[in-house]
């Protein structure tokens, strides 16, 4: 599985936009639950100084600062040139996507470890954004902008090479159609907007599902892998419905 960040898309060799796919060395760098947030502040809203992120994050300038001088030895942040003093810089992150998983980093314990903790801290700050536009953008959005948005889903059943295909087309026009909006330069008006795409094959869902038949040992996979997560979705007896843990970067 690719995982990446931002733009970031899975890479392939015929993408037309700049992919960067981390080393050992510049992975174990990233691998703070606060460099990883740095980062995703830097891709939401863009330039920020050491003072502003730790707004943003409720943590100290002098926290921020350290992590964005890590970051920025591994060119994940970058200063941005002709902004800001000596006493107040300014940090940015430069264009592309992140590449954080791939088979080489895979083979290793440590490299593998780093690789979920960056993962997990991405897909903590997604699951919040989506979660809060759910639960309140009625409540502080114009029209307009509900309109606009769109949360969507689709299934189906497909190969391998279908969904490789399939995804890349869209990661391919989809960067393309980015690009063309971004060359129209800030618009009046104009907001931080995240844009999701996800597709992945269904994991614990048995192949007769679509109409197949399961084979003896497909069967007692899953019915072991049914009774290892039972415990885990067992709820204490004043737990509240409907009230999922809410986890903000």
């Amino acid at each position: 599985m690719n995982s990446s960040a931002d733009v970031d898309l899975p890479a392939n060799e015929d993408q037309e936009f700049p992919v960067r796919r981390v080393d050992t060395v510049s992975l174990k760098a990233l691998a703070h639950p606060l460099r990883v947030q740095i980062l995703e502040m830097l891709s939401r809203y863009g330039a920020q100084t050491a003072c502003s992120l730790g707004e943003l994050l409720n943590e100290s300038s002098g926290s921020t600062s350290y992590h964005l001088r890590q970051l920025a030895k591994h060119d994940f942040v970058r200063e941005v040139e002709g902004k800001g003093t000596a006493r107040e810089r300014w940090w940015e992150r430069p264009r592309g996507a992140i590449q954080i998983t791939s088979p080489e980093l895979a083979t290793s314990p440590a490299t593998e470890e780093a690789s979920r903790l960056v993962t997990r801290e991405f897909e903590h700050g997604r699951q919040a954004v989506l979660a809060d536009f759910m639960a309140h953008g009625n409540e502080s959005l114009d029209a307009e902008w509900l309109h606009a948005a769109l949360i969507s889903t689709a299934n189906a059943r497909l190969t391998a090479d279908q969904l490789a295909r399939y995804t890349h087309a869209l990661e391919a026009y989809g960067h393309r159609l980015l690009e063309d909006i971004r060359s129209e330069g800030e618009q009046e008006g104009a907001r931080p907007v995240q844009i999701h795409l996800n597709a992945f094959p269904i994991l614990g869902v048995p192949a007769s599902a679509g109409g197949r038949s399961r084979s003896p040992q497909r069967a007692q996979a899953e019915r072991a892998q049914a009774e290892r997560a039972q415990p885990e979705r067992a709820q204490p007896e004043n737990a509240q419905p409907g009230s999922p843990e809410r986890k903000v970067p």
